[in-house]
């Protein structure tokens, strides 16, 4: 199988199962129209869900970094679409509770693997790793809609028809394993540990994925507010910009594997940082039409370095690639949704401007910790379709 239709299929598998992510939360209004649950029961439903994901992930990567387990693919597909499936059909909220949290398992189980397999197949490369990175982003967005159109019509019970891109996802994978099982190259790359790992640096590049985490979902959760609030333009205007923020995430994720090709990683992340930090600053400042080109901005500057710190994390630990995966996919996102409580705290007791403000903080200190951070030396990574090895490229 060629190195391109392998990454296409991981990236639209990725999709397929960050829909999931994205759709507990989009599931929130159904389940308080129908179940009259109160904001504290759906903020348990949503944490269950984000929380469990995102703390389990590294401990799959544990897992992976021991024995290759590519089977976790098509497993932890099923079991993300399963949960949300079978969230709308038990009337408790016990039973809820655990419908969400066995999708969060398999979204976790999911993506250390992923991200793994994704090395092998890209041969290093940081613009398919892009690529791949994008895939999930996509997903991500899509789930409201998806939500929406298969929910809305008929309510809660048509919540099994969400299994749909579960069952897409799994099929989409099974070509690729099949190929990457046929060429060995799973053994090869566990096998494989061409450097030592640098631990300082991957826990510096840990809080810069940390910082990253904290003003992107502060953002994400607050901006269609303050936007509506700085233009006056109403819930239009600020669906309009949730929607920018979201878009702008998809250009920088292709763009940083196309700068990562000309440029060090660490210098294109340093880079992105820089310009997060003046475009954050607008978004705050900002009023009228010009604050949705600060959104843009930010998103891109944000999004560049999103696959470039994972390949980071995957090179600073060589020899615990699934490890670096769910720590950077998983773990240190979850910081973020613990602290936008803590903005709108301090939103109620200010404004939400001023509660805003401290992001302006996050990726300065992104850019200050990089600028302590080596580029890691060009790592031997298994090629796809021979025993061959080769240096990554940019492409």
């Amino acid at each position: 199988m060629r190195r391109n239709s392998s990454i296409t299929l991981l990236s639209v598998g990725h999709a397929c199962v960050d829909v999931y992510q994205g759709a507990v939360a989009s599931l929130v209004p159904f389940f308080v129209a129908e179940r009259a649950y109160g904001y504290a029961a759906v903020s348990g439903i949503v944490l269950a869900a984000s929380l469990l994901s995102s703390v389990a992930q590294p401990v799959f990567g544990l897992l992976t970094d021991r024995r290759p387990l590519p089977w976790l693919l098509p497993c932890g597909t099923l079991l993300g679409g399963l949960g949300v499936a079978l969230s709308g059909l038990g009337g408790s909220y016990a039973l809820t509770l655990a419908c969400v949290a066995l999708s969060g398992i398999g979204v976790a189980a999911y993506h250390p693997e992923s991200a793994r397999v994704a090395r092998i197949v890209s041969r290093g490369s940081h613009g398919a790793m892009a690529w791949f990175s994008l895939g999930g982003n996509l997903g991500f967005a899509t789930a409201p809609l998806l939500v929406a159109a298969v929910v809305a019509p008929a309510g809660l019970r048509w919540t099994p028809f969400l299994a749909v891109p579960a069952a897409v996802g799994c099929a989409l994978c099974l070509p690729v394993l099949r190929a990457l099982g046929r060429d060995g190259n799973g053994a090869a790359a566990a096998a494989a540990a061409p450097c030592p790992d640098d631990t300082a640096s991957f826990v510096k590049l840990a809080f810069v994925v940390v910082c990253r985490s904290v003003v992107f979902t502060g953002l994400s959760t607050f901006v269609a507010l303050h936007v509506e609030q700085r233009t006056h333009g109403g819930t239009a205007a600020g669906t309009v910009a949730l929607f920018v923020l979201y878009l702008g995430g998809a250009v920088g994720s292709v763009l940083g594997g196309s700068l990562a090709g000309r440029w060090e990683r660490v210098t294109v992340c340093r880079w992105s940082y820089l310009l997060g930090v003046g475009a954050v600053a607008g978004v705050v400042v900002a009023r009228g039409p010009v604050l949705f080109v600060f959104v843009a901005l930010t998103s891109i500057a944000l999004y560049v370095p999103f696959s470039l710190q994972v390949t980071l994390g995957q090179d600073y630990l060589p020899s615990r690639v699934g490890t670096a995966s769910g720590i950077t996919l998983g773990l240190t996102v979850s910081v973020g949704g613990l602290v936008s409580p803590l903005i709108g705290a301090l939103a109620d007791a200010t404004s939400l401007r001023t509660a805003l403000s401290p992001l302006i903080l996050m990726p300065a200190l992104s850019w200050l910790l990089l600028r302590t951070l080596p580029e890691p030396a060009a790592l031997v990574v298994p090629t796809w379709s021979s025993g061959r090895e080769t240096t990554p490229s940019g492409g």
